[in-house]
């Protein structure tokens, strides 16, 4: 009788113990499907809502490792010369980098990128000093105080935590239709060790046109090291012909490539003087410009052996005289074969006069 009653009590624990294992099991495999169900939807909304929020996508490995690549290194460079260049974005050549003025189906103007990008605090930027441009903590630029200084709307919004307040920008503030120029900061370089000429974009600068009771004004904003840049602008399609619609260049493209046309303002030296400094008048500017244009042009071709003038000089009388006697052979064969086929006729013998016989008579 007790082993009876032992194995129902037996019996009885294992039919309750066995309903809730299986419910606990499905619900972790519930909670377990849910989860993975979720999981790659709820990163993908957390990763749209931080691009929403950030606005410029966060920088890569691959991207940073790229950027190292693309460096150019002038360590080794045997001769360089460091030029200045204004890149006015109103003409037609320099278009690309100034429309569209407002974000459009998400392309941006070059200033817009580099706005968001110091507004979200992606990128540093430096002060502008004529010359002394130096690239360090003690020069960087205060987001805040570069809005305030010029004149650029802004809304504080109070953190939560009790951090720094956000300053909120709206589109239609951003004045990418007043930066129509830019400052380029360039090296021409030799580099001996690999054979190589080439010109790298140090640093570049937009310039702020403003209207107000002096005229129209235009102030440097700031200083952006181009290395600093190239791993978003790498990315950033642009349309470079009216003709052809298709955006295959971007703006790093535009740069390497130097597809921009910009005017020299001024050469690094010593005495640290813009071409204005010594060129008054339109002209005489202009005239400095080319030759400066003609020294960089001059120095890459003297890299480069070229065969001797005398030589050329030599080759092309050689050929001159070769065309020449050419010439009488075939002049001279046509006239052996207009001899040949005309015939000529013989002379007209001359009629004997007879000769009278004179006799001297005695």
């Amino acid at each position: 009788m007790k082993r009876i009653y032992y194995i129902v009590t037996c019996l009885l624990a294992l039919a309750t113990v066995l309903p809730v294992q299986a419910q606990e099991e499905n619900d972790n495999t519930r909670s377990t499907t849910q989860q993975q169900r979720k999981g790659p939807r709820a990163s993908r909304g957390e990763r749209a809502a931080a691009k929403e929020e950030s606005g410029m996508p966060e920088l890569t490995i691959r991207a940073q490792e790229l950027n190292e690549r693309l460096t150019q290194q002038i360590g080794n460079a045997r001769w360089m010369r460091v030029v200045y260049r204004q890149v006015d974005l109103t003409k037609e050549q320099n278009a690309p980098l100034y429309y569209p003025v407002r974000p459009m189906n998400g392309q941006m103007n070059l200033f817009t990128i580099l706005f968001q990008l110091l507004s979200e605090g992606k990128l540093k930027v430096y002060e502008y000093l004529d010359g002394y441009e130096v690239f360090d903590d003690e020069h960087l630029v205060n987001f805040k105080e570069l809005l305030d200084r010029f004149h650029i709307y802004y809304e504080e919004v109070p953190d939560e935590r009790g951090g720094e307040p956000a300053l909120v920008i709206n589109e239609s503030d951003i004045p990418s239709e007043q930066v129509q120029n830019f400052y380029v900061k360039e090296v021409w370089y030799f580099d001996q060790n690999n054979s190589l000429f080439d010109v790298k974009t140090l640093a570049i600068c937009p310039l702020m046109t403003v209207d107000n009771d002096f005229g129209l004004t235009t102030s440097p904003m700031f200083w952006v090291p181009y290395e600093n840049i190239r791993p978003y602008v790498s990315n950033a399609y642009i349309m470079t012909s009216n003709l052809n619609n298709v955006m295959t260049f971007t703006i790093d493209d535009y740069f390497r490539r130097r597809m921009f046309e910009g005017d020299i303002i001024k050469t690094q030296n010593l005495l640290n003087q813009p071409l204005q400094a010594y060129c008054p008048t339109p002209d005489s500017l202009k005239k400095e410009q080319a030759r400066i244009e003609k020294q960089l042009v001059s120095f890459e071709d003297s890299l480069w052996m070229k065969p001797d003038t005398a030589q050329v000089l030599n080759t092309k009388e050689a050929k001159k005289a070769r065309k020449k006697a050419e010439k009488e052979a075939k002049a001279a064969q046509k006239d052996s074969k207009k001899e040949t086929t005309v015939k000529t006729k013989a002379p007209k013998a001359q009629k004997s006069t007879p000769v009278r016989s004179v006799r001297r008579r005695r």
